[in-house]
């Protein structure tokens, strides 16, 4: 009788190793960093490749002048074979320009499927462009994310956005810009929030508005974390909803440009603080 004991701890013991290891300890979910190559404006393709290599930064997000969408389709595949070689990801594409010739847009949507992208960033300047990307979106299920610039802007109020998204498919989402958010006045963590599940992307920049001589209000970008952006409420936001999307760096200066190199090595260093919390 005194081996029932150990014989229902031995049984026991074998039942939990027969337990996928996945229950035990399942892998967090968080965002993800990326580049967005715009930040690389001043270099070609292969330069971009070999920057992300270097950094560590596996997902990227190209802008037109490192892959053209209105490229030769063996052009495209060629870039991507380099991208796979060196195991980085064409995650989304933009901000591309969109028209109201449905046929024109097409070309985009036929780009991004040959190039395996699930996301294509769009500021388009006409509303009216959004029935005929409305119908590309469902025949091609490619999503499309609404990038904001700043004040004055078709985009640059987050209502404006809210309302399109109320009307449009579902895979009709943001690339939320957190520097141009800022610039126009609006707090990051609340427009993210107000956005619910259709986040897509977002832009990982910061921004200062400055008065100039003239009374003007200037945006300047700054490093990543130490501008005006809510950045703060905003990973408490992203960690509270578990949203699982990439955040990609980015700059608009000029001077940060010539050398991306700090600016991205403090964008590591700032997000892996902010999402180790």
């Amino acid at each position: 009788m005194r081996s029932l004991p150990l014989l229902r701890l031995t049984l026991i013991l074998i039942a939990c190793a027969a337990l996928p290891f996945g229950r035990a300890a399942a892998p967090a979910t968080g965002p993800s960093l990326g580049l967005q190559t715009w930040t690389c404006r001043n270099m070609n393709f292969d330069q971009v490749v070999a920057f992300a290599v270097k950094h560590g930064i596996t997902r990227l997000q190209l802008i037109g002048s490192h892959l053209d969408p209105k490229g030769s389709p063996a052009e495209s595949l060629r870039k991507k074979a380099i991208l796979d070689q060196h195991g980085l990801t064409a995650y989304t594409f933009g901000v591309a320009g969109t028209s109201k010739d449905k046929e024109e847009n097409r070309k985009l949507f036929e780009f991004a499927k040959l190039m395996g992208i699930a996301v294509i960033v769009v500021e388009p300047k006409d509303q009216a462009e959004w029935d005929n990307l409305e119908a590309l979106v469902k025949e091609y299920d490619i999503k499309l994310a609404i990038h904001n610039h700043g004040t004055g802007t078709v985009y640059g109020d987050p209502a404006t956005i809210r309302q399109i998204l109320a009307t449009r498919d579902a895979r009709i989402g943001v690339c939320l810009d957190v520097g141009w958010i800022t610039a126009a006045g609006f707090d990051a963590a609340e427009t993210f929030r107000a956005y619910g599940d259709r986040v897509f992307d977002i832009h990982f920049k910061d921004k200062v508005v400055e008065t100039s001589a003239d009374g003007k209000k200037v945006p300047l970008d700054t490093e990543i974390g130490k501008g005006a952006a809510n950045y703060t409420g905003l990973f408490a936001e992203i960690k509270k909803s578990g949203w699982s999307g990439v955040m990609a760096i980015e700059t608009d200066s000029k001077a940060f440009a010539e050398d991306p190199n700090r600016l991205v090595s403090e964008a590591k260093a700032f997000f892996a603080s902010q999402t180790a919390q």
